[in-house]
């Protein structure tokens, strides 16, 4: 599973693979989030709503060190800034690709997480940015299985 975390005021992207999901592994990445900001200014993280995200021991670590945890509704990926940012990575690293092993995976993670960090305003990436957040429009609105949400 890739962690990835996105500040939008600097517009820098990183992650790390993990095996699992869980507590353990999001806790890292909210500790990644934080050492990116050593000033102990306020962050928001904005994360889904999975349940390891949830727990006391997050809440508490968030509350210690001066993060403020703003979940988003269940199937609302739109409402998430990272989730454009995912398009572009699975485009550039997975799409066509076969990696002998997750350790290779990763390295080409990583190479691109460089890559797009140096070269945040390229074309090619902006224009595959516009193309996810479309994608991610789209499902507005729907539910598992493709079909409209009943009007209220």
């Amino acid at each position: 599973y890739f962690h990835g975390c996105y500040s939008i005021g600097d517009d820098t992207l990183w992650g790390v693979n993990r095996r699992r999901k869980g507590t353990t592994n999001s806790l890292a990445a909210l500790r990644s989030i934080r050492a990116a900001r050593p000033d102990g200014a306020p962050i928001y993280v904005i994360m889904d709503d999975l349940s390891a995200h949830k727990g006391a021991k997050i809440r508490r670590w968030a509350w210690k060190n001066n993060v403020e945890l703003c979940f988003t509704p269940t199937n609302a990926s739109w409402a998430n800034p990272i989730e454009a940012h995912f398009g572009p990575l699975r485009q550039f690293t997975l799409a066509n690709s076969n990696h002998p092993n997750h350790t290779v995976q990763t390295r080409e993670l990583h190479r691109y997480l460089r890559w797009r960090n140096a070269n945040a305003r390229h074309p090619d990436l902006l224009a595959a940015q516009r193309r996810e957040r479309a994608r991610i429009r789209s499902q507005k609105g729907l539910r598992w299985g493709g079909r409209p949400l009943a009007a209220a």
